[in-house]
């Protein structure tokens, strides 16, 4: 439960909800395995202290499962991680393991994910942020802008510093206005924007754009580095 909740809450930002699938008309096993796993789901739950709600007769044919419920933007809900227990196809593939007591036992078999999907899961995260993901996630988290082609070399060798600081960086090498090329980087809801032009160059300084806040001012390269150790990063 706690990684769903980290993944979940903590990098991502969604509420989310919890359901408790119980078995279906349509299922294998005895009522004591039954009995037995879905027991266990519930003392998982509760002992996280994990709020939930039971959804009868909607579990696997082959155990109960504990389904995760992503809420997006729109308030819209999508089941994504899911922990179900089966305890049907150990048996049928004749998995077994030695116990403690030297004996041979069939194991209970746990499928776990926490995305689902992971093509829906992108596609709820798109329209979750629509768009204009956090900094860590952001396919380019900087845009080196060069106001002239006179700056087009401090914009590159900016670029090959932070891709080796793994920053994933591009520089706008059009012949457009500079009002544009920020235009169009806020647009692509790029994170970071960094002005170049001769007092930067000179200075080894860039001038900082961020897209929710604006126009930061001119700064050293040390400077803007520690502006983005301080961004949250579960990836570090």
């Amino acid at each position: 439960m706690e990684l769903d909740k980290y993944v979940y809450t903590d990098v991502f930002g969604f509420k989310y909800s919890v359901e408790l699938s119980t078995r279906p008309e349509d299922s294998m096993g005895t009522d004591e395995q039954w009995e037995e796993a879905e027991n266990a789901l519930r003392d998982a739950l509760e002992s996280t202290n994990t709020p939930y709600t039971i959804n009868p007769g909607d579990g696997a044919f082959y155990g109960p499962k504990i389904d995760f419920h992503l809420e997006d933007c729109i308030g819209r809900t999508w089941q994504c991680g899911t922990i179900q227990l089966d305890f049907q196809l150990p048996g049928r593939f004749d998995a077994s393991y030695i116990g403690e007591d030297g004996a041979e036992h069939t194991p209970v078999l746990i499928h776990r994910v926490v995305f689902g999907s992971i093509e829906r899961f992108m596609g709820i995260l798109i329209e979750h942020y629509a768009g204009a993901f956090p900094y860590w996630l952001a396919p380019v988290q900087v845009k080196i802008i060069p106001i002239a082609d006179d700056h087009l070399a401090y914009a590159q060798e900016l670029k090959e510093k932070f891709t080796a600081m793994n920053l994933r960086s591009e520089v706008d090498t059009r012949t457009e206005k500079l009002g544009r090329k920020i235009r169009d980087a806020q647009l692509q809801k790029v994170p970071y924007m960094l002005v170049v032009g001769d007092k930067e160059r000179d200075n080894h300084t860039v001038g900082v754009r961020k897209r929710l806040e604006g126009d930061l001012g001119s700064m050293s390269l040390e400077a803007f580095e520690e502006l983005l150790a301080k961004e949250f990063n579960p990836l570090r």
